[in-house]
Parts: C-alpha cells; structure tokens; sequence
C-alpha cells in the first residue's frame, strides 16, 4: 500500500513493457499485489502506441526489445510524457545501460532476477522521485505566477511615478496643464487611422504621454516667460528631447519605441530638426505621430501673450509644413481623424481647461 500512496492522486495503473511474455506476468502479478492496473506491451512501439491511448503514471520496461530498445522509448517518453516515471529492467551483466538510462531519465533500475522486495522497493523509490519532480514543477509554476504578478505591480507603479512626474513638470507650467494627455490621446486617433499594431500602440501611448519630461531639466524663468522666447532660450527649451532620453533610457530598455518618441518628437521631416537631425522614415514612425499631435495641441493651445488658433486654421498649418516639418502620410491622418469625430469643437482659447476627446 505504500506504492498507492506515492502515486498521491495519479489513478493506480503501470504499463509493463517485456518481449517475453512469461516476464510481464510476473511483473503483472507483483504489481496487481500492491494494487495496481497493470497494461502490458510486447516491445517499444507496442508501448508507444498504448501511451498514445491512455496515460500511466508509471513505466517498468525492459531494455533489449525488438524494434525499438528501453533507451530508444525511454527517450520517447521523456519527450512525450515527460510526467510518465520510467523503471528500466536490465540484466546484471547490463547494469553500465541501466546507468545510461538514469542519465537520459529514467527514475531507478531494476536488475535480472530480482525479488519481490526489490521490486517494491525500487518502484516506491521511483515513485517517490516523480512525486517529488511534480511538486517541484508545481512549485516553479506558482512561483512564476507570483513573480509576474509582483511584475506586473511594479511596471504599473513604475507608470504611475513617471505619470506623477510628468504631471509635477505639468504644474511647473501652467499654461500647458493637460498637454501631455491631449497629445496622447490625438497620437492614438493618428496610430488608429494608421491601423499600427498593438505592441506600438501601448509605447506610443506611453511615449507621448512622456514626451516633454525633458523639461524637468528647463529653466522655469524660461518655461514660464511672458512673451516669445529669444534664440538662445528655444536653444535651452529644445536641449529637453535628450534630457528626458537620457532620464528615461535607464528605466525603459524594453520599451524602445517610447523612448524614441522621447528623444525624436522634435526631428522634422526635412532633417532640419533636433536633436539627431533624422529626415524621413529614418525618424521612428512613433516620434513622427507624436510631433504631428504635440505641434497641433501646442497651435491650439492659449498662452499668455497669444490665443490659441482654431481648428481649422491648425490644421492648414499642418498641411502647409507636410513634406518638411512633418510626415504627409501622419498629418492625413490626422485630418482623417479630427473629421470622423462626432465630438463638437471645444473653444480653443481655453484649451488648458478642456480636451478635445476626438477618440471614444
């Protein structure tokens, strides 16, 4: 009874596997002692076929058999039934093979003749070494269960303190309050109409959202003037793409097209931009959506010195500059999107107190 209760829950069946016929019943008859179902097969491929029919916990096999050797179906089984424990049977003079076997897998051996006892005792140990095997495995599952759900929690607290930091750069200028979400959301309805896949949509999301966090970096005598910038202060503004790649790129080494929308939102179409001075499709897709979506919020946006430009007019602007600020291909798409929008226009006068949602 020991036997049954190292199967634990497994149902109580061995499958015997000799090409004598005279020692599978007596193995049959050991094993139906101690409570087993036994199954038998003549050789290897015998074996294999009635695996494939019905699944046993255990495995006692012969090692010279016809057709196909007790090395030979070990192997199967291990590819196969990996959860399967395999009892080699070898004669004294073979012990060197049954050492083999327990090197490609087999749990224990047993040697000709052998005793009851010793059948009993190598099948419990076999047994007992599976149980231990499949509560391992169990284990590991669990375990990686719980590490990707402790995963999982840090990458979404890893969001939201780069959210927070994003929104603190949000207070320390005002007049943009709610940029990076209105960016966000109008670099989606472009990725939409572009229908890009979903991996790109999630670091694009993310990257745009994120695109100005270089300005943690800009002076906020600067952020905050009162009136058009000088030449070496849009110097100082435009040093933010690779600010906030260099503070990001330790955090997001797997989230590459987020990182580039960071650095590259500012690169033009011509290769007149900054930082990298990328023309056309050499500037990742994700960069070039986002600086179609950050040009038409920061057109439509008020500041103190200006009221923000109408739609209409925004989106002439846009126009006029594809093929050298911007890609054609993105800015089409946008028009597309800002005309399949049922949501009325907002007054663009007001555009920090209110977002366009132009995506359900």
């Amino acid at each position: 009874m020991r036997l049954l209760h190292a199967l634990g829950g497994d149902a109580r069946r061995c499958l015997i596997v000799d090409d004598d016929p005279a020692m599978r019943t007596v193995l049959r008859r050991l094993m139906a002692a101690e409570g087993f179902a036994c199954a038998e097969a003549g050789s290897g491929t015998e074996a294999v076929a009635v695996l494939e029919r019905e699944s046993f916990p255990l495995v006692l096999s012969d090692f010279h058999m016809p057709e196909l050797n007790g090395a030979e179906l070990l192997a199967i089984i291990r590819q196969r039934w990996p959860r399967t424990a395999v009892l080699m049977i070898t004669a004294v003079s073979d012990v060197n093979l049954a050492v083999r076997c327990l090197e490609g897998g087999a749990l224990d051996y047993l040697t000709k003749p052998f005793t009851t006892e010793e059948v009993r005792a190598r099948v419990l140990q076999a047994l007992e070494k599976r149980r231990l095997l499949l509560d391992n495995e169990a284990y590991r599952t669990t375990l990686e269960e719980r590490v990707a759900q402790q995963s999982h929690k840090y990458e979404e607290l890893f969001v939201a303190a780069l959210q927070s930091l994003a929104d603190a750069l949000e207070v320390k200028d005002s007049y943009t309050w709610g940029h990076s979400t209105r960016v966000s959301r109008y670099a989606m309805a472009i990725a939409r109409e572009l229908r890009l896949e979903p991996e790109l949509l999630d670091q694009l999301e993310f990257g745009s959202r994120l695109h100005d966090i270089g300005k943690i970096g800009v002076r906020e005598s600067v952020l905050n003037k009162n009136g058009p910038l000088t030449e070496a202060e849009y110097a100082h503004v435009m040093e933010h793409p690779v600010i906030g790649w260099r503070l990001l790129a330790p955090l997001m080494r797997d989230m590459p097209v987020a990182l580039a929308v960071v650095r590259s939102h500012h690169e033009r179409f011509d290769g007149h931009g900054t930082p990298d001075g990328l023309s056309g499709t050499d500037i990742p897709l994700a960069a070039r959506i986002t600086a179609v979506a950050d040009s038409f919020d920061a057109m439509t946006s008020g500041r103190p010195y200006r009221d923000g430009m109408a739609v209409e007019d925004a989106v002439a602007e846009l126009k006029r500059c594809a093929g050298t600020q911007f890609d054609p291909y993105c800015v089409r798409a946008f028009e597309q999107a800002l005309a399949s929008s049922a949501v009325p226009q907002p007054d663009w006068r007001v555009q920090r107190k209110v977002t366009l949602q132009i995506v359900a």
